[in-house]
């Protein structure tokens, strides 16, 4: 019998941790830098961070057409697109429209592991999924916005692109494990994510005054692209390489959650409500990946 991959299930919960708790720290950025020059200095210091990652591991093989397809792909699909998607939908949609649409993502990637991958959703990675689902929605929900600004269509059009794109980088990673080790997946979409925002960072750069920048916003910066583009990536790669696809999506709830948890440390309150949401979002988590019980023979 297959070993539970306990190693696998951590790189991916720490991944995910590592990423909602991280979203306040971009916030604290995009008050100095413009979007696009933000993603593209992430993009080009990670590059940087990461030179020694671009070589194959010993033992792999050479990139075939497949791969460097999948490669582009999953930058282009994950990175690129899943960003666009994400920064206008979320201007053009209310927080609560938000969360329901984006607390769809481990569903998102249960379907299309299924119809890609020919993966089986088993019926508690099914359960996990729905209990992530309902949790993350009922958050989203429970949060009264007074004056919130109105919905076009547009934006959870939008919104439902980036949870598809996610969902995209979660299968199509799924595939690239197989072939390319995860140092060398993380480095190779993070360059071809520098290729892609180039031509939109440069034209931001040409009108932006570099003297603003404090040294600690700098400082700050070369973590944020760390954590970012080369920490984050590498556990998940690491942990999607040994886990279905389908299960791992589960581990999206953790983006939510470790976003509460910083607002807490940061002097935030939480509802019994949003208490109970996250609640379910955790339990799905542990249903989806708790051993089955072994058959005597």
């Amino acid at each position: 019998m297959t070993p539970t991959p306990w190693f696998s299930y951590a790189c991916l919960a720490l991944s995910t941790s590592l990423v909602g708790s991280y979203v306040g720290l971009s916030k604290l950025l995009l008050l100095v830098f413009p979007v696009f020059l933000l993603a593209w200095l992430r993009f080009g210091i990670a590059a940087l961070l990461m030179t020694a990652w671009l070589r194959p591991a010993r033992g792999e093989a050479a990139l075939d057409g497949r791969s460097r397809r999948l490669l582009f792909l999953e930058s282009f699909i994950g990175n690129f697109l899943f960003s666009i998607c994400l920064l206008f939908g979320l201007q053009r949609s209310s927080a609560v429209v938000a969360g329901v649409i984006l607390a769809g993502i481990p569903a998102a990637v249960a379907l299309l592991s299924w119809a890609l991958l020919g993966e089986r959703i088993g019926r508690r990675t099914g359960a996990g999924i729905a209990l992530g689902v309902a949790g993350i929605a009922l958050v989203a929900l429970g949060r009264g916005e007074a004056g919130a600004a109105p919905t076009s269509w547009l934006g959870p059009l939008l919104l439902l692109g980036a949870v598809f794109c996610e969902a995209a980088y979660v299968v199509i990673g799924k595939q690239l494990t197989a072939q390319v080790s995860p140092k060398r997946i993380s480095a190779l979409i993070n360059l071809w994510g520098l290729v892609l925002v180039t031509p939109l960072g440069l034209w931001q750069a040409l009108s932006f005054d570099f003297q603003v920048p404090r040294l600690q916003d700098w400082g700050l910066l070369v973590f944020y692209a760390a954590a970012a583009s080369m920490v984050t990536v590498w556990l998940w790669m690491s942990g999607l390489k040994r886990v279905p696809a389908g299960q791992a999506g589960v581990f999206m709830v953790f983006l939510p959650v470790a976003t509460a948890l910083v607002g807490l440390l940061l002097g935030e309150r939480l509802s019994l409500l949003q208490a109970l949401a996250y609640g379910l979002a955790l339990s799905g988590v542990l249903l989806a990946t708790m051993p089955g019980r072994r058959l005597r023979t």
